[in-house]
């Protein structure tokens, strides 16, 4: 059995089918899923109906990520909010404007289901954005934070490759799980493409709110598959790219 790690997909179901196809996916393999389905592309809605359907038949760990907590507080608390708008949730919205009521329910109790972190038998973190406890999730202040931090992505840059886990300042966090999968943050930010990794935490999010692919990853083997660029897929929609 693969364990295999997804990136962001914010709405674009054509590059998660591409992706589940290129990595041969089973109902053998363990799906992990580090959360923003939706904002962007536009098909939000459909990306949480597949999710939903894919839990029935395989083994699916779905993470909560800080745009599915704005759609669930826009659907559930009929919250607006303007800055969701601007990144990404107005395609969201005006997809959802064919969404009939009862799978609007149906996708609040998916979007309550959403799980903060998930940590396997291995001790392998897997998280939307990180965590700022130096001893560990368990004791997070503020559980917000597992799907809106930042620290923990921008400490692994920053941290000198040369510095050994033992040494008296290298961050506690980093030594409490053998390896933390995130997203998030697009490596794009750091002109990258692929996944990342710095220290221990592997980045997993390529962009695809943007101009880049979706990713899946094999956590074993470190292979990893994409999609094609999400504006090659969706050519007459701008994504969260502002031109």
């Amino acid at each position: 059995m693969r364990t295999l790690v997804i990136g962001d997909i914010h709405g674009g179901l054509r590059a998660l089918h591409q992706i589940l196809e290129r990595a041969n996916v089973s109902t053998k393999d363990k799906l992990i899923f580090l959360g923003d389905y939706v904002d962007g592309w536009s098909q939000s809605p459909q990306v949480i109906d597949f999710l939903i359907a894919l839990q029935k038949t395989h083994s699916v760990i779905c993470i909560r990520g800080n745009h599915d907590e704005l759609l669930r507080e826009w659907l559930a608390d009929n919250k607006d909010n303007e800055q969701w708008y601007q990144h990404g949730g107005e395609a969201t919205v005006l997809a959802y404007e064919s969404v009939d009521s009862e799978t609007k329910k149906r996708h609040v109790e998916f979007l309550e289901s959403l799980k903060d972190y998930y940590l396997d038998e291995h001790n392998r973190m897997f998280i939307h954005a990180g965590f700022t406890n130096i001893n560990g999730v368990d004791y997070e202040y503020f559980p917000k934070l597992f799907y809106w931090d930042r620290t923990l992505w921008e400490t692994a840059l920053s941290l000198d490759p040369k510095m050994k886990s033992d040494h008296p300042y290298y961050p506690k966090r980093f030594t409490l799980y053998n390896e933390i999968y995130i997203g998030h943050t697009p490596v794009s930010r750091i002109g990258e493409t692929v996944p990342v990794q710095k220290a221990n935490v592997w980045n997993i999010d390529t962009s695809a709110a943007f101009k880049g692919s979706l990713t899946i990853l094999d956590v074993d083997t470190k292979e990893f598959w994409q999609s094609e660029p999400l504006p090659s897929l969706y050519p007459t929609e701008k994504g969260r790219n502002r031109i």
